[in-house]
């Protein structure tokens, strides 16, 4: 019996910053997980990855992450995802120094 489907979101890292980023609805990449597109079904996350892969010009190593709809937007359901949210955990910098402006 196959399994239900949990929501996904494609993710990858930025070609030449190294950062990691989201696949919005549009087609974008944005660095903020809140922005992404929560895919709902199979076959569009597979739609989606494929449309990901071929941006190889942009992002390294897209993948479909697991997700769930939060207040603002998908949220990481792994603990590994939302690591990835806030960037390297060693220092500030970065994408934690921005999402703490921001909170402020």
């Amino acid at each position: 019996m196959p399994r239900a489907f949990t929501p996904k979101v494609v993710t990858a890292n930025a070609l030449l910053e190294g950062d990691v980023v989201y696949l919005t609805k549009q087609g974008h990449w944005t660095r903020l997980h809140a922005e992404a597109d929560l895919i709902e079904d199979q076959a569009t996350a597979d739609i989606r990855l494929l449309e990901a892969q071929a941006l190889a010009h942009e992002v390294v190593g897209p993948y479909l992450a697991d997700a769930i709809a939060g207040e603002n937007g998908p949220e990481p359901v792994h603990f590994r995802e939302a690591f990835r949210t806030r960037g390297p955990s060693n220092y500030a910098h970065g994408k934690q120094t921005d999402l703490t402006e921001q909170e402020a």
